[in-house]
């Protein structure tokens, strides 16, 4: 088998986009396994940028099979339209993309209720894209599932009962509950072209794997979202980290081969929560500008702060990194001093440890190293960056206790220090 993960470290948009993209050169099949359209993937290809947000990010490949898991759930209309997109702009997809037909799919109700929290004190700051709410459909038992689309029958009656129990909190939050079968038009308006791409995914993984083909494990969001390990209740709904690969692809750990972490050279955060080293002056929004810090579904600005490396050290054990990809090194070029979190001040004392609860009220112990002022999207080895992004990187690898396979210098696949290959079965 050669199965491998590629996970976000941080609370997403590490760069997985131009890491899976940059990856699938060397595989024959992409596995996304979790979240649905609130995770936006940039690929960059010469002058051309993508946004996926659904499609695994493989699929600018031509000879690599995409598969979208049953850990996903889908909105329809949004699938759909970037495959007609990707289609316009010459990237067959139609004949290389599987759906399995155990996720989920994403009503016009989900949306509703989402936006409507959202619209109300308290929000975690959600994309609004139904995504939770239909998560929350899975887990009462009464989600409707893509594979209902080939029984209509079926369907309007776990819809109907789905819309039935959610009417109720439409109301309370000032909304007007939609006619069942206002939402089934807008289901039967795309089941015919959903439905041929409907198959058994866990299988088609499972076969691909027992062929000795390289699959690859795209996650969505990242660790520190991830609804078990995260800074929860501010978290998504699914299993971010490494191990949500199995739960969502339909494969038993032994198909995992390697686990490869993204870690951002600064840390990004969208929405509401705990974010130890935010800053919030001119420091933060200057990495906000040079980084174009700025959601790729939403638009909103993420909040920007340096490096977290308890965090990180917290993030690797619980995802079991055997390397990691650093992104956006580049975009710390200019800076005089660059932070880093070493450890955190707590009530008990100062401690390197993520802690279990309480994150929100830790002050980060802040160490500054050396910048740089050379530009980095020239270098195709460690040897080409400065000595002082060097330091950087080296003093990244020490703390986490890993290597760094890949280190990125800019937003195109050749602005890339490659360090050897990615489907290197672990022999330990």
């Amino acid at each position: 088998m050669s199965g491998v993960v590629i996970v976000g470290t941080q609370w997403g948009d590490e760069g997985k986009g131009k890491l899976v993209d940059l990856f699938t050169e060397e595989a024959d099949c992409v596995v996304r396994y979790a979240g649905g359209p609130n995770a936006g993937h940039t690929l960059v290809v010469g002058s051309e940028r993508i946004v996926v947000r659904l499609v695994p990010s493989g699929i600018l490949r031509p000879k690599v099979r995409c598969i979208l898991g049953q850990g996903m759930v889908v909105d329809a209309t949004t699938l759909l339209s970037e495959i007609d997109e990707l289609t316009k702009r010459g990237h067959e997809c139609l004949s290389r993309l599987v759906l399995s037909d155990a996720a989920h799919l994403i009503l016009p109700y989900h949306t509703l209720v989402d936006g409507l929290r959202e619209a109300r004190p308290g929000g975690i700051g959600t994309t609004k894209r139904g995504v939770g709410p239909c998560y929350e459909d899975k887990v009462a038992r009464r989600g409707v599932r893509l594979g209902l689309l080939r029984h209509p029958g079926r369907l309007r009656e776990v819809a109907g009962s789905a819309l039935e129990a959610w009417a109720p909190t439409i109301v309370a939050l000032g909304g007007k509950v939609p006619l069942l079968d206002e939402v089934l038009l807008q289901v039967q308006a795309v089941a015919g072209r959903l439905v041929p791409l409907l198959a058994d995914t866990g299988r088609e993984v499972h076969r691909a794997l027992a062929q000795k083909q390289r699959v690859l494990f795209e996650g969505a969001q990242g660790t520190l979202l991830d609804i078990d390990h995260g800074t929860y209740p501010f978290v998504t709904s699914s299993s971010a980290a490494a191990g949500g690969a199995c739960i969502g692809s339909g494969v038993g750990p032994r198909a995992i081969d390697r686990v490869v972490g993204l870690v951002k050279a600064y840390c990004t955060r969208v929405g509401e929560g705990p974010f130890p080293t935010e800053l919030h002056e001119e420091t933060g929004q200057r990495l906000r500008d040079i980084g174009r810090e700025y959601g790729s579904v939403t638009g909103r600005p993420r909040r920007c702060g340096w490096l977290d490396l308890p965090a990180l050290r917290y993030a690797a054990r619980i995802n079991g990194l055997d390397a990691f990809a650093l992104t956006k090194l580049d975009v710390l070029t200019g800076f005089e001093k660059i932070g880093v979190c070493v450890a955190y001040k707590t009530e008990n004392g100062v401690t390197d440890e993520w802690p279990s609860e309480g994150v929100e009220n830790v002050k980060p112990v802040i160490e500054m190293f050396e910048g740089w002022s050379e530009t980095l999207g020239h270098a195709r080895s460690v040897e080409d960056l400065p000595a002082a992004a060097r330091r950087y990187v080296e003093f990244i690898e020490a703390q986490v206790g890993a290597s760094a396979l890949v280190i990125s210098v800019g937003e195109r696949r050749d602005e890339t220090i490659a360090r050897g290959p990615l489907f290197e079965v672990r022999t330990t």
